[in-house]
């Protein structure tokens, strides 16, 4: 689709958009409706986006498979640690409250913290999936298998 020159200036001008409302999602998520899950999906679609008008090649180049994968394990990583880290210091698992000496800040520095290893994980989950489903359709395209495809079939005879 880069051949499109629409497209192509539609895209470079949403992509930015939606990862500046994928941030404003991500920070504002303990104040307003949203929060990790959102900001997450946000920012995988603005990749997907970036694919769909520049290829998988190319995506993979702005973001390699590995960091995805690295991604996905860090945010998990960052989460559990954030809960873990309320148990070390006396609390429960996920309590905020030992992790500062005020309550309040110590709630917001948590959730901020839990809620960006959510967006994080859920990002690079929703790439993952994508360039699944992407390596699968071009690997079934260069089988010289076309899924969308129909055979001229007749029925009883006609």
């Amino acid at each position: 689709m880069r051949d499109n020159a629409i497209l192509v200036v539609v895209a470079r001008f949403l992509i930015p958009l939606v990862m500046l409302f994928g941030l404003y999602v991500q920070f504002h998520g303990e104040y307003s409706p949203g929060g990790g899950f959102q900001a997450g999906v946000l920012f995988a679609s603005a990749w997907i986006l970036f694919v769909f008008i520049y290829g998988l090649e190319t995506g993979l180049r702005v973001i390699p498979q590995r960091v995805i994968y690295a991604l996905a394990s860090l945010g998990v990583l960052l989460y559990a640690l954030i809960g873990v880290l309320g148990v070390v210091l006396g609390g429960r698992f996920l309590d905020f409250y030992p992790l500062l000496d005020a309550p309040k800040a110590a709630q917001q520095t948590g959730i901020i913290l839990v809620e960006f290893g959510v967006g994080v994980t859920v990002a690079a989950v929703v790439m993952l999936i994508f360039l699944l489903f992407a390596r699968r359709r071009a690997d079934t395209l260069a089988a010289g298998l076309d899924p969308d495809a129909t055979d001229d079939v007749t029925v009883d005879g006609e």
